[in-house]
């Protein structure tokens, strides 16, 4: 990595800036992108703790992000809302002010998040099994929404894992197509079951695909689920560090390495794919660092990196930006577990 100019402090608009110059070069990319710091702020005084997925609002203002509700306990991961009263559903408004929120007590482990276009609200609970109270009956499932938290749709059975038609296993993210069509990615671990499973809008399965394994159509840890502007399947197969394409028939296309270790990826309105990558280091995905590819979502090259922005990038821990979200100004939203918040990019380069 060859760093030409240093990182440095300064105001713009009033606000508080990190900038990252545009001639900074990582891994041969440059960053036109600056770091908006304290974007996001939390009502009745509640402190952020681990934010999960992150997605735009059908109007392209508006973002909605999942929040793990226990903040108390640093290193507490895997159960943060299984004893919480709190809302891990927030909707923040373009100044970070949040103006809708829903779903406490019905999550252990929220982890997912898609708006369609209604606004409707689809979020997934990818806890692990031994991670589950006995007797608890959540987890496992993808639940849909109402703009406003209304409970429309329950994919999966609550509490309980499996591989048939009618279970998931921690399902780690769910998006929707342009007709209705709900692909969900099962599942978040690589011991799980590994699959694709899509439904109609009526909650009724379609076809499954896929297994744990490393070739095309095989995956270890499905992450993430994202569809392109042609309507091009998008999945992050995570622990084999790279994203494979589908038709929405579950047809394999191709497989792109390029983008490192994708735990998010996102498109906006003009072609281009936003891929979080929060895992690669020496030991998971050597040669690659953590941070955020910015690139040709028809063709796949890589045209930009927003590099992690705090920390040690050959930490093993995941820092970072694990989720992100674009909206459609061009805004960057990265969902940040580790660090606890949303951290919105703006450009200030061409």
């Amino acid at each position: 990595m060859q760093k030409l100019t240093p990182r440095f402090t300064t105001a713009f608009l009033g606000l508080s800036l990190l900038i990252a110059s545009s001639v900074t070069l990582a891994q041969g990319y440059p960053n036109p992108y600056a770091s908006l710091n304290s974007w996001a702020e939390l009502p009745g005084g509640r402190t952020f703790g681990a934010v999960g997925d992150v997605d735009v609002d059908p109007d392209g203002v508006h973002i909605w992000a999942i929040m793990r509700c226990d903040a108390t306990e640093r290193n507490r991961f895997g159960n943060e809302c299984v004893d919480s009263d709190l809302d891990p559903i927030l909707k923040f408004d373009a100044e970070g002010k949040v103006v809708e929120s829903f779903g406490s007590g019905m999550f252990i482990w929220p982890h997912g998040i898609d708006v369609d276009s209604s606004g409707n609200v689809y979020v997934t609970d990818a806890v692990r099994d031994d991670r589950i109270p006995a007797g608890d009956t959540r987890g496992h499932q993808v639940i849909k929404f109402s703009p406003t938290g209304e409970v429309l749709m329950v994919l999966g059975t609550p509490g309980k894992s499996g591989s048939s038609d009618k279970h998931f296993t921690s399902p780690s993210d769910v998006v929707v197509g342009n007709n209705g069509d709900i692909f969900v990615a099962d599942g978040h671990n690589t011991d799980g079951n590994n699959r694709m499973m899509k439904f109609n809008s009526k909650g009724q399965l379609i076809k499954k695909w896929g297994k744990t394994g490393y070739g095309p159509s095989e995956f270890r840890a499905l992450h993430t689920l994202g569809i392109d502007n042609s309507g091009r399947l998008f999945v992050g197969d995570r622990s084999n560090s790279r994203i494979q394409l589908f038709d929405q028939d579950g047809t394999y296309l191709n497989q792109w390495t390029q983008f490192g270790r994708p735990s998010g990826i996102s498109f906006d309105a003009h072609g281009n794919i936003y891929v979080a990558d929060s895992e690669s280091d020496d030991e998971q995905n050597p040669g690659f660092e953590m941070g955020i590819r910015i690139g040709d979502a028809k063709l796949g090259w890589v045209e930009h990196f927003i590099q992690l922005p705090q920390g040690d990038p050959r930490s093993t821990r995941g820092n970072g930006a694990e989720f992100v979200a674009v909206d459609a100004a061009g805004n960057i939203f990265g969902g940040e577990p580790s660090p606890r918040k949303i951290q919105k990019y703006i450009r200030v380069r061409p």
